[in-house]
């Protein structure tokens, strides 16, 4: 599901620009093969993923640089969905230890999802710096229900 939902996202974007043309006649935006494949953490597990490339040669005007193709469902560099992202600090809350992550994510998952104690722990600080600064941050100026 996940390919396809890609194909379909760069299939879109090549409609929307396939009257664009250069000098010659020729589409400035076209395929470009696949991304080398890449394992990505999901509610299902592990899975490989090849996402399609596509080859902008048009120019922002504005900025003057090469317009880029980037897909809002697998980011560049994403190894882990959102969704899995979201549940490890409510399993940290919780009190689940950082040594017991990896059991309890092979359980859920069927795959230790790459994380090992130490990531967790420098996922928990990050957490705890993200605390620390919302903490400080003044909501006087906000109306909460």
């Amino acid at each position: 599901m996940l390919a396809q939902a890609l194909e379909a996202e760069v299939d879109s974007y090549l409609r929307a620009a396939q009257s664009e043309r250069d000098e010659q006649g020729r589409a400035l935006v076209v395929r470009n093969g696949y991304a080398r494949s890449r394992e990505v953490v999901c509610g299902a597990g592990n899975i490989e993923v090849r996402a399609p490339r596509v080859n902008d040669k048009r120019v922002d005007e504005t900025s003057g640089e090469r317009k880029r193709f980037k897909s809002t469902i697998l980011p560049p560099y994403m190894r882990r969905s959102a969704k899995v992202s979201e549940v490890l600090p409510l399993l940290y809350l919780h009190g689940l230890s950082s040594g017991d992550f990896a059991p309890a994510l092979e359980e859920f998952l069927g795959t230790e999802a790459g994380l090992s104690p130490a990531s967790i722990v420098r996922l928990t600080e990050q957490w705890r710096k993200e605390r620390e600064e919302f903490m400080k941050g003044d909501l006087s100026e906000r109306d909460y229900v």
